[in-house]
């Protein structure tokens, strides 16, 4: 039986050379402090190493070279750069781990492996890692420019000294019902492939619609749009369309319109909650909406809202929700 791999090698093989440099001197070489060069490895997501560890390569020099220059330049403050860091940070995790996951159930086998030693995964990230970051440089620029165009649409309708960070969005749920009942029927394989099968068909209709997925949580999936046809679409087509793989059990959804803070990549706000609620409340296979919404959504000849049995929600009083369905003969949207 072969011996797992030593972390450093790999880190070697993947970060381009050795990790040579302690702390104190990245920062030296970078023209920081070394309190700010802590800083910024912990926002990143990486543990403590000792002062006198030699746990840095030249890539991280570099990184922290160009991220003080940022500061001495006055275009980012500490504070920022710290941020930044740790949005990058939290993000790539998920990524890293994601992208391992799907490697691992590749069986391609790289031609000329000059660090056999170190397995077949390993060589894999190595061939792959020129390609997947010319893909990974692409998509994030494309959807930065879409990210900064919201904003600005945002501004825009906004006063000028309102926050840029609370704005009106359309909020919705989705979820999995008699998840853990289904959790206790089967395997860990069996459970993985229904989680990624939901998450997967979800992402397809958010993304078809117009939406967007801020959050998964395994059995539910946080979106948002920014219009009340867009978000009405989403609702209906998960409810109907999720339910129609064999394997996923049927999906209840939630749906919202209001005020909503959203930083990190989240959002926040009683508009959530409420949709959240929304969601608890409604029927397997069906779509419930608060009033602002249905307000939006009642001269929309695609769509019919009934109102329902008023409830009473903890911490958000009594909410009345509408049954949303759509209208006989009206085209399903499915985006571009």
């Amino acid at each position: 039986m072969s011996s797992r791999p030593d972390p450093k090698e790999i880190e070697a093989v993947l970060m381009g050379g050795e990790a040579r440099y302690t702390r104190d001197e990245v920062a030296q070489l970078a023209g920081t402090s070394p309190e700010m060069a802590a800083r910024l490895w912990r926002a990143l997501g990486f543990a403590a190493r000792g002062d006198d560890t030699p746990a840095y390569t030249d890539s991280d020099v570099e990184a922290m070279r160009v991220t003080a220059e940022l500061l001495r330049d006055g275009i980012l403050t500490e504070e920022a750069s710290v941020r930044l860091a740790r949005a990058m940070g939290q993000t790539m995790i998920r990524l890293a781990e994601w992208q391992t996951s799907i490697l691992t159930t590749l069986s391609y086998k790289p031609e000329v492996d000059t660090d056999e030693h170190l397995g077949p995964l390993v060589g894999l990230a190595k061939e792959l890692l020129p390609d997947v970051e010319t893909l990974l440089l692409h998509v994030w620029r494309r959807q930065l420019a879409a990210a900064i165009s919201r904003s600005l649409a945002v501004q825009e309708q906004q006063s000028e000294h309102a926050s840029p960070h609370y704005f009106p969005l359309v909020v919705g749920f989705a979820d999995l019902v008699s998840f853990t009942t289904l959790s206790r029927e089967l395997d860990e394989v069996g459970l993985a492939d229904v989680v990624e099968g939901f998450e997967a068909t979800s992402a397809d209709i958010v993304a078809s619609c117009g939406g967007r997925i801020v959050k998964t949580l395994g059995d539910e999936i946080l979106y948002v749009a920014d219009e009340a046809q867009q978000a009405a679409d989403i609702a209906l087509q998960l409810a109907a369309g999720v339910k129609t793989h064999v394997e996923i059990p049927d999906v209840r959804v939630g749906v919202a319109y209001g005020p909503v803070l959203a930083l990190l990549g989240d959002v926040f706000g009683t508009t959530v909650n409420r949709a959240s609620r929304l969601t608890s409340f409604a029927r397997p296979g069906t779509v419930l909406i608060d009033d602002a919404l249905a307000e939006q959504l009642r001269d929309e000849e695609d769509f019919q809202v009934v109102a329902v049995r008023a409830r009473h929600a903890h911490g958000l009083g009594q909410l009345q929700p509408y049954a949303l369905r759509r209208s006989f003969g009206a085209k399903v949207a499915l985006g571009g």
